[in-house]
């Protein structure tokens, strides 16, 4: 059993946990909590930790029993762990790789992967900062059918814990990432087909009166600042979400759940 703070694989776990540049590294990441362990591949299972209270559990024993795994204190796991009430398992995973190319030949493993009868909705993130509102879209966008996620490389991490709770397992099953060049990538988009709309406040289309039953790609800004002149400039149409009140714009995560799932809409109604 490990008992003190100080041992090297609680260390290890800390860094992975607190910085990105540790995740980055070393290809890993840390997942909390039994449905996000429960729900990712064994392979991609690096290391598992878990407590005496948790593996008092007879179901947690059949799960564990396919597994290696270290038994660690309460206090260790409380060090180890992001959030003030750990589950009592946490793991050290493998992160995925996937290429922009598989995407959009719908070759990245996702079960609801595009087809003529199925078209793309790729959700397009410049700088979005905040971690819940990029765990937030991966989530809503797995319930609303969306096919990946593109970013710029100065989003938020994908594999910050806050993230990988957010999308409640979400992450395993929405194919995402980052790109050196989100203009490159929105023109290789425009050569698949993809038809590409920026939620911007200068639209002058209310966002439902647009056709999502094709292809098409949702450009969302940055939380503060919005798109950049030059990213929104790539979109084929500016659509806007009308208000009521004094309101002039919607959190980033919200506009983003707002389209993706009028697009799924449409697509149910044709």
């Amino acid at each position: 059993m490990i008992n003190s703070t100080s041992n090297k694989q609680v260390k290890r776990v800390v860094n992975l946990r607190t910085k990105a540049k540790a995740r980055r590294e070393e290809g890993m990441y840390v997942a909390e909590g039994l449905r996000m362990c429960r729900e990712c591949r064994k392979e991609e299972v690096d290391s598992l930790y878990v407590t005496e209270p948790f593996l008092a559990e007879e179901e947690n024993r059949r799960w564990l029993s396919s597994y290696r795994y270290e038994l660690v204190t309460e206090a260790v796991m409380n060090t180890m762990a992001d959030t003030k009430t750990p589950q009592g398992v946490l793991a050290v995973m493998r992160q995925r790789r996937y290429r922009l190319e598989d995407i959009l030949a719908g070759k990245a493993g996702l079960a609801s992967a595009p087809s003529q009868e199925k078209p793309h909705t790729i959700m397009i993130l410049e700088t979005l900062q905040d971690p819940g509102n990029l765990g937030t879209i991966i989530r809503a966008g797995e319930g609303a059918g969306i096919t990946g996620v593109v970013m710029n490389k100065e989003t938020a991490d994908i594999y910050n814990p806050k993230v990988i709770r957010s999308t409640m397992g979400s992450i395993f099953r929405v194919p995402f990432v980052y790109v050196d060049s989100l203009e490159e990538a929105c023109r290789e988009m425009k050569a698949h087909g993809v038809r590409l709309f920026a939620a911007h406040l200068k639209g002058t289309n209310n966002y439902d009166k647009e056709d999502y039953t094709g292809s098409v790609g949702f450009l969302i800004g940055n939380e503060a600042n919005g798109l950049t002149e030059e990213t929104a400039a790539l979109a084929d149409c500016y659509i806007r979400i009308p208000m009521a009140g004094k309101v002039e714009s919607l959190n980033a995560a919200v506009a983003a759940s707002v389209l993706m799932f009028e697009a799924a809409r449409q697509r149910r109604s044709k």
